[in-house]
């Protein structure tokens, strides 16, 4: 309804403005001078109006005072045909309403400072004066924002078509500010006018109606005799005066933000002490984060672009001053939000960073404040004061795209302390990230303390936070990869040094819980596995101790390998015992070879009872057995023996029979005679054939002559004895050979396309071989008849 209203009463002032204007105009084209002031007197009388919101007022007033300007022309004009100036401003003055003559008399003013018949201090000082006369908040604003506007280009200053003396400068400075006060006043009193329960809806309106104030804070830093000197001890004490005493959170609040984007970077950086005196003096319902904020963004940018103003801060310590005044601040305004301090900091940071990144005492010292700003608060639940958390820890990252220089800011990791355990989680991937971009490498066990301390919440779990606790799986694999890929750039090129460094590492990765290790200590153990190859063939103990020998780093990854046990990942402690004997074996440790070999060996027979886990297992056993050459006779026949059982107590035939031609290969190695038993290996090759022979029956009897499943063995052991013709076993024999090929053959008939498949591509290859010319193979496989 009130905007209803809102538009009648504007559409209704509007059709008067134009009216009046047209006769107005029509007065100007005749060179009519008393109709011309009576028709504006009466078209300005419009905006004598209470009825309109300042919204409404402002289109109305920019209406009126674009009919002005043809009035100013009209005055300049006549001024030119040898009417008196001085009589017009006489005259404008008999206008009946105050309002529309002081319109009137500022419009002629502009005319006459112009002309220069008399000095523009005189003029200035006038309208300054007789504006005075209209304190209604809304009218005398925008009236005066009216004189700003056409007296902007006519204010003596060097360059200006009014170029006066130092003195005259300094009376067109003086102008500005009177005016600027002036209007501030009547800008805050407008926040008093009406009942309470409005007051929301004036302060929207007041902000709407901010820029005419800041107008002149516009013209002041425009002004050319306006230097640093000048700016220093008038103008911006004469601003703060103004700004602290109207107690005008509003007016604060923009004034303040007006004069750090206003006036030159230098000169904020030379009055830092004035401009940061003012901030404590501010209400404090003021958003002070975004005035502080706001400075130290420009202050940085001005560093950043201009390498010569370097010099300037380290003179005036800017950085002492603008963390002392951010301490008075946070320390004033006692209801100040977490958010709203840690931004302060946030932008002290970055400017820091921009403007001393050579300091990290600096760095680490607006740490330590904002840490002494969280310890009242504790942990944060605020998720605004989280996010701005991460930002702050991110921007020395950002900045250096070292972890190592991270790790020397002592308080870089109390500030994360104060971080939940998601948001904590989140900051660890951030400093993981940036090892992984920027290939950081951390090269000493004090080193990976530090940065353990860092990401300690993917790590283990916070106080009253349990493992079983709700978690996203694929969130958490995600997570626990990243640390493991991480450990891999824990390195150093010191053997002494890198053995301290595999401890520390699994001292912080065994507190990770059941969850955690099956996904961090692959990694740890590939890294210890990774130094003791580099140690290999040194001298038993070239450190002068005892704890960075290989027995001594292979005896750490037993016990920290049986730890998977104990947490159900008994398949991949298997698979790490069978490595660690591996490395092991490379080291000629035939003992501690022998114990891997032993725990791996338990933990199949306890642990592991999932039929294809089995296979799996037992597949890993022997090739990594067959590999091993630091056994002596009876210690390998224990262990050849144990494997050849297991492999005839599987569940299925089938992977019975695989598993024991597969035993096959622990009786022949290709290094040394020793390790060479064709009886063995043909032994095993049998006892497989008899397997599959077991399995073909039962498939016979149990579906019927057409099953044909299980050709495929006899194939697969077909490849093994030509595998075995080829590396020179003696036992075995092309007659040995056409036994199996006469089943296979009888088969063949019934095969399935893929045995077939099979079949033919052997067949294939062993006439391939027949037909070579080099003498020894061929004459192997000549033996062998093909009558397929």
């Amino acid at each position: 309804m009130i905007a209803d209203d809102d538009e009648k009463w504007l559409a209704a002032a509007t059709a008067a403005v134009k009216q009046n204007a047209f006769y107005m105009q029509r007065a100007i084209d005749s060179n009519n001078l008393k109709d011309a002031l009576k028709f504006s007197a009466q078209m300005l009388g419009e905006l004598r109006t209470s009825k309109l919101s300042p919204h409404k007022y402002y289109e109305l007033y920019i209406r009126a005072s674009d009919e002005l300007r043809s009035l100013e022309m009209f005055f300049r004009d006549e001024t030119g045909r040898g009417c008196s100036i001085a009589e017009l401003y006489e005259l404008v003055q008999h206008a009946g309403n105050i309002l529309p003559r002081l319109y009137l008399l500022c419009t002629i003013g502009s005319v006459y400072i112009k002309s220069k018949d008399v000095t523009a201090n005189d003029i200035l000082k006038d309208l300054v004066e007789m504006c005075r006369a209209v304190q209604h908040p809304l009218r005398g604003l925008f009236l005066r924002s009216y004189l700003a506007q056409v007296t902007r280009d006519k204010l003596p200053s060097i360059g200006s078509e009014v170029e006066g003396d130092t003195e005259t400068h300094m009376d067109a400075l003086e102008f500005v500010l009177q005016n600027f006060t002036e209007m501030n006043k009547l800008w805050v009193r407008m926040q008093h006018q009406g009942p309470t329960r409005e007051k929301e809806k004036r302060e929207k309106e007041r902000n709407e109606l901010r820029d005419l104030v800041g107008k002149n804070l516009h013209i002041l830093g425009q002004l050319e005799g306006v230097d640093l000197v000048v700016y220093r001890d008038t103008v911006l004490p004469r601003i703060l005066e103004q700004v602290v005493n109207c107690k005008d959170e509003l007016a604060q609040c923009y004034l303040m933000d007006c004069i750090i984007q206003v006036f030159p970077d230098d000169f904020h950086l030379q009055t830092l002490d004035v401009l940061l005196g003012a901030c404590p003096q501010l209400q404090p319902s003021v958003d002070i984060k975004t005035v502080l904020s706001g400075l130290m963004e420009r202050l940085s940018n001005y560093a950043a672009s201009s390498v010569e103003a370097l010099p300037n801060f380290l003179q005036v310590d800017a950085f002492s001053k603008l963390n002392h005044a951010i301490g008075k601040v946070v320390e004033a305004q006692v209801d100040l939000p977490a958010s709203a301090s840690v931004t302060l900091y946030l932008f002290l940071l970055k400017f820091t960073l921009h403007v001393h990144s050579d300091r990290l005492d600096y760095v680490d010292q607006v740490l330590g404040s904002c840490v002494s700003q969280l310890s009242a608060t504790g942990k944060l639940c605020d998720d605004k004061a989280s996010k701005q958390i991460v930002a702050f820890l991110s921007a020395p990252l950002e900045k250096f795209n070292d972890v190592v220089t991270i790790l020397k800011l002592t308080n870089y990791p109390r500030v994360m302390e104060y971080l939940d355990h998601d948001t904590n989680k989140a900051m660890a991937i951030i400093i993981i990230q940036s090892i992984l971009k920027n290939d950081t490498r951390i090269a000493t066990a004090d080193e990976v303390d530090a940065w353990f301390e860092l990401i300690k919440g993917l790590i283990k779990d916070f106080d009253g936070l349990a493992d079983n606790d709700e978690i996203d799986e694929e969130d958490f694999q995600e997570e626990q990869n990243s640390v493991a890929r991480l450990v891999h750039f824990l390195y150093n090129d010191d053997p002494e040094e890198m053995s301290k460094i595999i401890f520390r590492i699994r001292k912080h990765i065994l507190t990770g819980g059941p969850k955690r290790l099956p996904l961090t200590i692959p990694p740890l153990v590939f890294s210890a596995l990774k130094l003791i190859r580099r140690m290999r063939g040194g001298d038993e103990n070239p450190f002068g101790d005892d704890t960075s020998t290989p027995q001594k780093i292979l005896q750490l990854l037993t016990e920290t390998v049986e730890v998977l046990s104990d947490v159900s990942a008994s398949e991949l402690a298997l698979r790490l015992y069978l490595q660690c004997a591996q490395a092991a074996n490379d080291c000629e440790l035939e003992t501690v070879a022998y114990e891997f070999f032993t725990k791996a060996y338990l933990l199949y027979e306890e642990e592991i009872s999932d039929s294809k886990a089995q296979v799996t297992a037992l597949r890993l056993i022997i090739g990594t057995l067959q590999r091993m050459r630091v056994f002596n006779v009876e210690n390998r026949d224990i262990l050849t023996h144990k494997a050849t059982g297991y492999s005839a107590k599987l569940l299925k035939k089938p992977d019975q029979c695989r598993a024991v031609y597969e035993c096959a290969h622990l009786y022949w190695a290709e290094e040394g005679e020793n390790l060479k038993d064709g009886e063995r290996v043909v032994l095993c090759l049998k006892r497989a054939q008899k397997i599959a022979d077991a399995v073909q029956k039962m498939a016979n009897a149990s579906r019927g002559a057409s099953s044909t499943g299980f050709v495929s063995l006899y194939v697969e052991l077909l490849n093994k004895y030509l595998y075995f013709l080829e590396k020179g076993n003696p036992q075995v024999t092309g007659e040995t050979i056409q036994s199996l090929a006469e089943i296979i053959r009888s088969e063949t008939k019934k095969a399935e396309p893929g045995a077939g498949t099979y079949i033919t591509s052997t067949l294939r290859y062993m006439e391939f071989q027949r037909q070579q010319e080099d003498g020894g193979m061929s004459e192997k496989y000549l033996k062998i008849k093909m009558e397929w």
